[in-house]
């Protein structure tokens, strides 16, 4: 219709046409918010935005939600510990030995990276999770756990530092916690690192080999830690105004291996290694919540003698699932992508022992299902779904990175 016909039709058929209009737009609108992204919508996802994609697939592995190939698209890495993903296409993996690397556009930078701290490299100890700031591409903030060494031993510590492209190296470094009292054990430092919807840092610090301690909440052994970006304390965090430490958000936590953030609710989700058995997968609604290790736990001690006869008491929380013989879980992650379809929403959840993917099928806080797969590739130490919407694990065996691509 020309404009000068609609300028001879009466004012009130002109209005009717509008609001029809209008409320066509609004619910083409509604039912696009609805339906959610279309076939087209999957295509946003780069596939080589961080690896470009072989074109050889490589082995095919089946399973009971879908089929997949894995491909190794970094190497030569001694004990890749932890990973994270830019927003400009590159990567850095923490080396256990306490190494940095920059991949870019595919490829390890020769040289590590420079700036990074002095690293207790013994036993479980040395250089371990890295995360970057939610709001990264405003501040520049990367974020890494590691032992740190005193002189009475170590502890876990979390830094945050920015990257200096130019000279390859790390500035502007700070400790923004340091685990108390140090000690000369050689295991049990933790510590993964999760940034929660509301911008709150948690990271997780073992018991250090001294079990009792985890219910001491006068100490940093054996917690669930919860802080602002610059190392100062929320003031809701439960212990804040009372006895124990205010940066504890839950404890009796033997040693947590894998954290990760749920997508819906925002809680945040942990697995840890319990003794010769026990392992646990714990979900963290409950500021304060005590764990119970070591009063309570499914596992014996290494020599087979009971550590106790209690799996559960008033006032200590149950885990999700846990895992009797111990698997070893280690870094874990949602699947949100679209790239899986068969395993959203699920958890998947490396293991060092056992090396192989666990997939964990929850409903709320309750446990549904699980299917392990990738039997005896290697002991992988973290899961990652990368910003391409592809999962990545490191496996400490081989020394690689790698990815896991749905069959066509």
């Amino acid at each position: 219709m020309s404009f000068n016909t609609l300028k001879k039709l009466p004012g009130f058929i002109l209005v009717f046409m509008i609001f029809s209009l209008l409320a066509c737009t609004e619910s083409m609108e509604s039912e696009a918010e609805l339906n959610g992204p279309n076939e087209d919508t999957e295509s946003n996802y780069s596939a080589d935005i961080y690896f470009p994609l072989p074109s050889d697939p490589g082995q095919l592995y089946e399973t009971e939600e879908l089929n997949f190939h894995v491909q190794t698209v970094i190497s030569g890495i001694s004990i890749p510990w932890g990973m994270v993903f830019f927003p400009n296409g590159t990567v850095m993996v923490t080396e256990r030995d306490g190494n940095l690397w920059l991949i870019s556009e595919g490829q390890r930078i020769n040289e590590p990276v420079g700036g990074v701290p002095e690293v207790f490299a013994q036993g479980q100890g040395g250089l371990l999770d890295i995360e970057i700031h939610p709001d990264y591409e405003d501040n520049g903030w990367i974020y890494i756990s590691y032992s740190k060494p005193g002189s009475e031993g170590a502890h876990t510590a979390i830094m945050r530092a920015r990257y200096d492209a130019d000279n390859h190296t790390l500035t502007d470094q700070e400790d923004i916690y340091v685990g108390q009292p140090m000690t000369s054990a050689r295991h049990h430092f933790g510590s993964r690192i999760a940034f929660d919807p509301d911008g709150y840092l948690f990271f997780s610090i073992g018991d250090r080999g001294s079990m009792h301690t985890a219910q001491d909440i006068t100490n940093s052994n054996g917690n669930l830690f919860r802080i602002n970006d610059d190392g100062s304390i929320p003031q809701d965090n439960p212990f804040v105004g009372r006895d124990g430490l205010d940066e504890i958000y839950a404890y009796g936590l033997r040693n947590i291996q894998g954290m990760a953030v749920h997508p819906e609710t925002g809680t945040i989700w942990t697995n840890l290694h319990g003794p010769r058995g026990g392992d646990e997968l714990n979900a963290h609604d409950k500021p304060g919540a005590n764990y119970g290790w070591p009063e309570i736990t499914y596992g014996i001690n290494y020599n087979g003698t009971t550590i106790t006869e209690h799996t559960e008491k008033e006032g200590m929380e149950q885990p999700v699932m846990h895992w009797t013989p111990s698997i070893a879980p280690s870094g874990m992650d949602f699947v949100t992508s679209d790239r899986y379809p068969g395993w959203k929403g699920n958890i998947l959840n490396g293991a060092l022992s056992f090396q192989l993917i666990s997939r964990i099928v929850v409903d709320g806080n309750q446990f549904v299902h699980e299917e392990r797969f990738l039997d005896g590739i290697g002991r992988i130490r973290d899961v990652r779904q990368g910003p391409d919407g592809f999962i990545y694990f490191s496996n400490e065996s081989n020394g690689t990175i790698n990815r896991i691509v749905p069959a066509e």
